[in-house]
């Protein structure tokens, strides 16, 4: 037997794994759907990405069968993720230096190409699902972003517990504009001084030039990065003024706590729940311990590599054969874990990753 998954309550109410999106497809009637996948481009992506990124394809494919309607799926960049990080001497603060800021958009336009578009072609050529790419960076420079975020700022109190339940401040950053790059990391010095609907004043304190203000506006202005449920709140609020369009957030499992915050964010700014956007939390990858599989960790030397992992599930560069044959081996896999709802929503250790990927296509499931 090539899998056997345990029972639970969502897989006993499903006959299907995108059953799970029927409701919402159902109420909003779509013309188009699109699966938003987002990743931070922090270097090489991992195996958890390449499957996310997988399972999004293949869902797509799917659901353009059963529904009848266009599909595509959205690869977010997240290029707002830290680069370099600092501690100002005089006050203590954290500060960091995002990728965007570091390596600029045509750095940026070459790794993402490098490292994350060959996979994407070869799921979408075999599938015939087109995909698009957007980086952080170019999301926030929209108008539909940034008018999103300048109608939240009056609620933002309502919300403010919700994005950042410690402390109550949801972190803004606007890099200094001097061209260094440096903003403030968990917003101790940077706030909105004035606000309205066509502009927002943002005052913060350079790690080398000391305070400055940053103007927002529909049209430019500095570069408005949030954190991430502040982030996911403006960008989700902001996919419903995309007329008859579904986007299906598609996310690890690892998101699924974060995004009860961000549903009880949406909530307080004015929501209903039929308003609350769907989403798809695909199966993670663990270690023996049950923890997340963490390159991060691993690589700072505060995890080991757990039993049965293989080095490409770190860096998937170091697959052992051609993108394309990575991309035939990710799809009889999702074909494998969207056979049956009990195999999608559980996790898998690295081991039995190493298993199911070496399976040949059509094996039988239990």
């Amino acid at each position: 037997m090539t899998l056997i998954s345990p029972n639970t309550v969502l897989a006993n109410a499903l006959t299907n794994v995108e059953d799970v999106l029927t409701p919402r497809i159902r109420s909003s009637k779509p013309k188009r759907i699109a699966l938003v996948v987002g990743t931070q481009i922090n270097g090489a992506p991992h195996a958890g990405t390449a499957l996310v990124q997988s399972m999004a394809f293949a869902t797509a494919a799917r659901l353009h069968h059963r529904h009848d309607l266009p599909v595509e799926v959205r690869f977010s960049a997240l290029d707002n993720a830290p680069h370099e990080l600092a501690t100002d001497p005089a006050s203590g603060n954290r500060y960091q230096r995002a990728y965007a800021q570091a390596l600029g958009a045509n750095g940026i336009a070459h790794l993402v190409g490098a490292l994350y578009q060959p996979l994407l072609d070869a799921l979408s050529e075999r599938l015939a699902v087109p995909y698009g790419v957007e980086t952080y960076s170019q999301q926030q420079q929209t108008a539909q972003f940034r008018e999103t975020w300048l109608r939240v700022l009056p609620r933002l109190e309502a919300a403010r517990m919700w994005l950042a339940p410690s402390t109550g401040v949801p972190h803004l950053r606007v890099p200094c504009p001097r061209s260094c790059g440096w903003a403030e990391k968990y917003a101790q010095r940077t706030c909105v001084v004035r606000a309205d609907r066509s502009l927002a004043i943002v005052a913060a304190v350079c790690l080398h030039h000391g305070p400055y203000t940053t103007t927002i506006t529909p049209a430019g202005g500095g570069y408005l990065d949030l954190a991430t449920l502040y982030r996911n709140m403006v960008k989700e609020l902001a996919a419903l003024a995309e007329a008859d369009v579904l986007q299906v957030m598609v996310k690890g499992t690892d998101w699924m706590p974060g995004s009860l915050l961000v549903d009880g964010a949406l909530q307080a700014v004015g929501l209903t729940r039929g308003q609350l956007p769907a989403r798809l939390f695909c199966p993670m990858i663990v270690a023996e311990t049950g923890a997340k599989l963490s390159k991060s960790l691993i690589r700072s030397g505060e995890a080991a590599l757990p039993a049965g992992a293989e080095p490409w599930m770190l860096d998937t560069r170091k697959w052992p054969g051609t993108v394309g044959e990575f991309a035939d081996r990710l799809l009889n896999l999702a074909e494998l874990l969207l056979s049956h709802p009990r195999h999608f929503f559980r996790s898998y250790s690295a081991a039995e990753l190493s298993r199911l990927m070496s399976l040949p296509s059509g094996s039988p499931t239990t």
